[in-house]
């Protein structure tokens, strides 16, 4: 079983969160893994996917914990480096203009299949727990209000199998990023009854500059596509591509 430190998993109360006013986010990133996964191989420090501090999705300049450590809209109040087999670093962000907060965790590469499992259980509500944080009952996992998965599509490589069916009646947005992803996480995602937020149509680059746009706009309670309309401005400003590609690539819902 997945260990999670600062405290004991537990079921959450969402109508805590509800009268709080408070929004959580739950981003499962799979260390970019030059061994381990079918990528084209990137440099061997980018790629190692058992050092959280240089891999391209986490530590590099556009990876999740560098890409929001250096924005003004989030802050980083709560670290932890782990020894943890599955998870290496585990990190949590508040924005800094609304009550969100952001659970990012950085999972050992080469267990990208976990993953995907870790990911679609949430996106059905499963396996929630809490951090306490400033007297804030936060949730996490399946009682996030939002989940998302960044890294490579490992489903083009390998089917999972998990506790995917939906086990509560409030839809849950997802962000994917990866490759392809609405073509191969379509069926699971489905099964799970969660709302495609963002996903992408083909080949991308999935960097943290997409999640953090999609994320200004869904605090704000912008609509999906808006959300996704944010997304593809970031893709196209940080890829130099045109927005209309952009658009074509990340998109919302089925």
């Amino acid at each position: 079983m997945k260990i999670i430190l600062w405290l004991v998993i537990v079921s959450c109360n969402i109508a805590v969160l509800t009268a709080q006013k408070t929004k959580t986010v739950h981003v499962y990133v799979a260390l970019c893994d030059n061994v381990h996964q079918g990528i084209v191989p990137v440099s061997e420090q980018l790629g190692n996917g058992q050092d959280p501090n240089s891999n391209l999705y986490w530590g590099a300049m556009y990876g999740v914990k560098t890409y929001l450590k250096n924005s003004k809209d989030w802050k980083l109040i709560k670290k932890n480096t782990t020894t943890d087999t599955l998870v290496l670093e585990q990190l949590l962000f508040k924005h800094q203009f609304s009550n969100t907060y952001l659970l990012a965790e950085a999972y050992d590469g080469k267990l990208i299949k976990q993953t995907t499992v870790d990911f679609l259980e949430a996106s059905a509500g499963r396996n929630g727990f809490e951090i306490n944080e400033d007297d804030l009952h936060l949730c996490f996992g399946g009682d996030a209000n939002l989940v998302a998965y960044i890294g490579h599509d490992g489903l083009m490589e390998f089917n999972v199998n998990g506790a995917f069916d939906s086990i509560d009646n409030n839809t849950k947005d997802a962000i994917i990023l990866a490759c392809y992803s609405k073509s191969y996480f379509k069926d699971y995602l489905r099964k799970t009854g969660a709302n495609p937020l963002v996903w992408s149509t083909h080949l991308m680059a999935p960097e943290a500059y997409v999640l953090k746009y999609a994320l200004d706009d869904w605090i704000n309670n912008g609509t999906d596509e808006s959300v996704a309309n944010q997304a593809a401005i970031a893709y196209s400003k940080y890829q130099k591509c045109s927005l209309k590609t952009a658009s074509k690539l990340l998109v919302s819902g089925y």
